[in-house]
């Protein structure tokens, strides 16, 4: 264990520096959950979802793959780290440069098409949304691979503040003023809708574009066509495999428009699942910030005597901690939920079932790096296929009846298959000495703990909730739940502990 200490205490530093944007975004995102549920009708709201669905779909496609690919070939010996990232990035460009020309040239139709007649200006942002992340997507993965997590963090943080800026802008002090600056009707409209929204996004991909200039400069915009055969060789996989886990992440979303009970209000019913989704955006943080170190890390390590021991560590570690954030939420959702608007609160009780989905999500995350270490990333295809199988089979079958209740049990489904299936194929191809026992004690404590609280919330606390009794008793209320928290939190030490 003195032989890990060191290492895992340097991943978990640079999580945390990592994690200090992605945090900003995420709490910036939480916090303008209360004014969009406010602003925005469901429908609306449902709208940008729906929006915000297509962009992470295509997103992978236009990155292809080539960030973690640029991790391979960059820590090869005899490889010129910057010819791997100057051959990513003029092959990101092109392909981002073409697609945004198509979506300038069909924005009318697709918009039509799409039922949003008269929004064809959205669609030409989400065209330039997509052109823009993808060519800095490359730029960020050569500051991760550099160990330059500051200024990664610092041009995130920059990103994040400028869409904020823009999101308080429009939403609060334009629709007051809009004499005052006509000029963005042309952009907008004058009543805050979806519109608003993808509007903010696209100034602050602009502005982080802008920011890597002296790094564009650094580049060779020379291709090597040996070298990139052979990234695009191991990247392509990579990205035809992601392709079907990010459908699979935002199927439900595209398919609401289908399937939903409601087929006349969907885009309110995938307002409500969306703005309850938000709840678990804790348990999606903190994995997106794991994920930003971890992935270098694991690569750096791998040639290590005793790197498959603390890739091992590392899961039971991250484990105990999704299981403190899941019980976390869970156990002061009634205060959690008052950031809803009232309007959009019937949906809470998806959020246990998202939050399990997405710890599921992240444990997966690290049994799939066999396939990434090994070189078999072709065999991801097929994890991540049976996975979209699965999320697609429960939403046709049960969403019809259970709206976003198949929604959220459709997500839960598919992590735990995939989990499964790369955890046996792990097993054969790339050993890792996972110590499976500890990781289900974990849940069984975490499991025991979220049960004990509903038995006596039911028995004893019954009805006690925020703004509808009286504040002693919602105070023993959360006095109790934290009380379970800490005795998870020391039999979670204690399970990892263990010898």
């Amino acid at each position: 264990m003195v032989i890990m200490a060191n290492p895992l205490k340097q991943l978990a530093g640079q999580t945390v520096i990592y994690g200090l944007s992605t945090i900003l975004a995420r709490i910036i995102n939480f916090l303008f959950v209360p004014i969009y549920t406010r602003l925005l009708t469901p429908e609306s709201y449902g709208v940008v979802t729906e929006f915000m669905a297509y962009i992470a779909v295509l997103q992978v496609v236009l990155v292809m793959g080539l960030e973690t690919g640029c991790f391979r070939f960059a820590n090869k010996e005899g490889v010129d780290s910057k010819k791997v990232y100057s051959n990513a990035f003029v092959t990101v460009f092109c392909v981002s440069a073409t697609f945004l020309a198509l979506m300038i040239a069909f924005a009318g139709p697709i918009s039509s098409a799409l039922g949003y007649e008269g929004y064809s200006s959205c669609i030409m942002y989400m065209g330039g949304i997509l052109a823009l992340d993808a060519v800095t997507a490359i730029l960020f993965a050569k500051l991760r691979q550099e160990n330059r997590a500051l200024k990664f963090a610092i041009f995130k943080t920059i990103k994040i503040v400028t869409e904020t800026a823009a999101n308080l802008f429009l939403f609060l002090w334009f629709p007051k003023n809009v004499a005052s600056a006509e000029w963005l009707l042309n952009f907008i409209p004058a009543t805050p809708d979806f519109s608003y929204v993808i509007f903010a996004i696209f100034i602050s991909c602009v502005i982080c574009a802008l920011l890597f200039i002296p790094d564009y400069l650094k580049l060779s915009f020379r291709l090597e066509p040996k070298l990139l055969k052979q990234m695009l060789a191991y990247s392509l996989p990579l990205m035809v495999a992601a392709l079907p886990g990010v459908v699979n992440d935002f199927l439900d979303r595209i398919l609401f428009r289908y399937f939903d009970t409601n087929a006349e209000a969907w885009r309110s019913s995938l307002g409500l699942y969306q703005a309850a989704v938000k709840l678990a955006v804790i348990m999606n943080l903190f994995i997106q910030m794991f994920r930003y170190a971890a992935e270098p890390f694991f690569f750096r390590r791998a040639k290590e005597k005793d790197s498959r021991a603390l890739y091992a560590s590392v899961q039971e570690y991250f484990t105990a901690f999704c299981g403190l954030v899941f019980l976390g939420v869970i156990l002061y959702i009634d205060i959690i939920a008052l950031i809803l608007g009232p309007q959009f609160r019937s949906a809470v009780g998806v959020v246990p079932v998202m939050l399990l989905s997405y710890m599921i999500l992240g444990m997966l995350f690290n049994v799939s790096m066999w396939y990434k270490l090994s070189g078999k990333t072709d065999m991801a295809i097929w994890i991540t296929l049976s996975g979209l199988v699965v999320t697609a089979l429960v939403i046709v079958v049960f969403m019809p009846k259970y709206s976003y209740w198949a929604a959220a049990y459709g997500h839960l489904a598919s992590y735990v298959v995939m989990f499964a299936i790369s955890s046996v194929l792990g097993a054969k191809y790339y050993p890792i000495p996972y110590r499976w026992g500890r990781l289900l004690g974990i849940f069984i404590i975490m499991s025991a703990v979220y049960g004990i609280s509903a038995l006596i919330d039911r028995t004893v606390f019954e009805g006690v909730s925020f703004g509808q009794s009286s504040t002693g008793l919602l105070v023993a209320k959360l006095a109790v739940h934290t009380v379970l928290i800490l005795i998870y939190m020391a039999s979670a030490a204690m399970i990892i502990r263990k010898k």
